[in-house]
């Protein structure tokens, strides 16, 4: 059984995965566009699933493999822009060092809601939004 996070993106998707893969050394594993998406039967786009305000290059499905984690991505299919609350992904570097850039990459642009320090539990943690409105937790993976 696997459970990954689905993230819907307003039209910026493609940005997002740029980023990530700048960042995180993130790896595209499947990415299709509204374009691509086959057509029904018929011979027409499926109704319901490619809006006409989509732009044919919008992401339709993107799996992105972020350490041994992937994560899927949209456009989406509606033109409100996606709520990221309730949730944080959470990154955990085996060092100190690795942690902290991630950290610093991630907040680049975006917005520092807990800055990183030392904790009771690990020797470095960071809480941040990024950029793309995604909210992150990075930490050292805890030692036993």
């Amino acid at each position: 059984m696997a459970l990954n996070p689905y993230i819907f993106f307003p039209g910026n998707c493609r940005e997002a995965i740029a980023f990530y893969q700048q960042t995180l050394g993130a790896e595209v594993l499947f990415s299709m566009t509204f374009a691509e998406m086959p057509p029904q039967e018929s011979g027409e786009q499926q109704e319901g699933c490619a809006p006409a305000s989509m732009p044919p290059d919008a992401i339709l499905h993107a799996t992105v493999r972020v350490g041994g984690s992937e994560l899927m991505m949209s456009d989406g299919t509606s033109e409100t822009v996606p709520a990221h609350h309730g949730y944080a992904l959470s990154l955990s570097g085996h060092s100190l060092d690795e942690a902290k850039s991630w950290f610093e990459a991630l907040s680049q642009d975006g917005r520092i809601t807990m800055p990183w320090q030392a904790t009771f539990w690990t020797p470095g943690f960071g809480m941040l939004v990024d950029k793309f409105g995604i909210p992150w937790m990075v930490g050292v993976a805890h030692q036993m």
